[in-house]
């Protein structure tokens, strides 16, 4: 089985509905995923924006979500997840507004791609505190048995 991530709420290479986005009410959206691989220790999830600020001149890629340690045995997250619904043991990550949790998409112009990257690791990492996205990927190298990943689009109405 294809380690994979969906979401009931969009297909992949959908448009994001507004209900999470910081057009509506901000919430995550539930996430599903299947087919991980044998010895995983924990999972990550990182969703970020390559497209920002501007998806025809991009400049950097904007980071919403960071999650680590998830326990391998989840096999999902449900709509507007708060710090305390989480699994056990899973930490969480700074985001591009300096905060942990989910910042929905806030594009300034234009239609940008938000990635929703799921990596199984081989090992479960130490306790990072609230570590960046750079961070959590230094601690994850040499460690990813595989990686799922789902796209999302969004553009502001004007």
């Amino acid at each position: 089985m294809a380690f994979e991530i969906r979401s009931p709420a969009f297909a992949d290479g959908a448009e994001i509905p507004v209900r999470y986005t910081c057009d509506g009410d901000d919430v995550s959206p539930p996430l599903e995923w299947t087919g991980v691989p044998a010895g995983t220790q924990s999972l990550v999830l990182i969703v970020d924006d390559p497209d920002a600020p501007d998806p025809r001149a991009p400049r950097m890629t904007w980071v919403h979500w960071v999650l680590y340690n998830l326990p391998p045995e989840t096999r999902g997250l449900p709509e507007g997840v708060s710090a305390s619904d989480l699994p056990p043991g899973t930490g969480q990550g700074l985001n591009d507004w300096k905060r942990t949790g989910y910042g929905g998409p806030c594009p300034p112009v234009g239609r940008h791609r938000y990635f929703h990257k799921l990596y199984a690791l081989s090992e479960r990492l130490p306790d990072l505190g609230t570590p960046t996205k750079a961070a959590l990927l230094r601690a994850m190298e040499g460690k990813v048995l595989g990686k799922a990943e789902l796209v999302g689009t969004y553009e502001r109405a004007r």
